[in-house]
């Protein structure tokens, strides 16, 4: 493994919530978020990075970006020429009390409603500046 450009990675993961409350695709993101950290902690301590998650739950004013997550600043899909799209999102709907769409991820020809640990994993190793 190549050192290191940052030592740090400063990840931000945006979700809808209501109370204590989150829908069934940013549930399973944040499963695949923290298993991801948790590995990536093994693999950058020997070269000294600190890993740095911080959640930011948003009201359904700003359900549009739910389910973002921003490395060192960047957005995940913009580190994997990734796509983003909007599909409608039941477990929302009952959180919010209306119809509402959520962003989905388009990686090649594939469409995730929740974003995979192998996506986050490559993303923070790019954010990183670290070759794969």
């Amino acid at each position: 493994m190549q050192n290191p450009w940052y030592k740090r990675l400063e990840i931000e993961w945006k979700h809808f919530a209501v109370g204590d409350a989150t829908c069934e695709r940013c549930e399973m993101t944040g499963d695949a978020l923290r298993a991801a950290i948790e590995e990536l902690r093994h693999e950058f301590a020997p070269v000294g990075v600190k890993i740095n998650l911080t959640e930011t739950l948003l009201d359904k004013t700003r359900i549009a970006e739910s389910n973002e997550i921003r490395m060192n600043g960047t957005l995940l899909e913009d580190l994997l020429a990734a796509g983003i799209v909007s599909t409608d999102c039941p477990s929302c709907g009952t959180l919010a009390g209306e119809r509402t769409c959520c962003r989905a991820i388009e990686i090649g020809d594939e469409q995730y409603e929740d974003v995979p640990a192998w996506a986050i994993k490559k993303a923070a190793y790019r954010a990183l500046g670290v070759s794969l």
